[in-house]
């Protein structure tokens, strides 16, 4: 699907499907609902749409495209007059549809998805504000003035925030035990057998 002028003046060409992942996974932080979810993602590209030819040439279309979806997303909210403090990470978007370097060990290859389904878990302990910011950040890799301008805050603010949620996020790693199952196994059949050579 791509968008460009229409009337004759020169305009960004954009290929939205370069960004309905990123969109789709956006939206689904913010209304953890996956029909609501696609729905935003629909009405944020209708209304790109609409907008197209008012785009600067030199616009960032992601941080754009972002920006709208967070507008029509608060704009339910006040239609709705309730605000959700919950928000879930789908973890088929951070990983599980990726292809798989086959040149990698095996339980390396394990090992890397559980530690990333850990990490998806702690992100969904988060506070909204750490969640959102954590995505727009760290997975959408958008940067401080985008987030800034987004979240209609300043850098210091976003900076300040991202620095407190990364603190959180790395305290609730630190509580989750991080080895393999079948390495627990493997170190508890270990401790057995040493029990029974070296009893007390």
């Amino acid at each position: 699907m791509r968008f460009g002028s229409s009337n004759g003046v020169p305009s960004p060409t954009i290929d939205l499907r370069e960004y309905l992942d990123g969109l789709y996974s956006y939206a689904l932080v913010l209304s953890r609902n996956p029909t609501e979810a696609e729905d935003l993602v629909q009405e944020t590209c209708l209304r790109a749409l609409r907008a197209m030819e008012r785009l600067r040439p030199d616009s960032n279309i992601k941080s754009w495209l972002f920006t709208i979806l967070r507008n029509i997303w608060l704009n339910h909210l006040r239609q709705r007059k309730t605000v959700s403090d919950v928000v879930e990470l789908d973890s088929d978007e951070y990983g599980a549809d990726r292809a798989v370097d086959s040149s990698k060990d095996p339980h390396a290859a394990y090992v890397s998805d559980l530690e990333r389904e850990q990490v998806r878990q702690a992100i969904e302990q988060l506070p909204l504000e750490f969640r959102e910011i954590i995505l727009l950040r760290e997975y959408e890799e958008l940067s401080y003035e985008e987030i800034a301008a987004m979240l209609q805050c300043p850098v210091g603010t976003v900076m300040s925030r991202l620095a407190r949620a990364r603190s959180k996020l790395r305290d609730l790693l630190l509580g989750i035990d991080m080895t393999p199952p079948l390495t627990k196994s493997a170190n508890s059949t270990k401790d057995t057998e040493r029990e029974i050579r070296e009893p007390r």
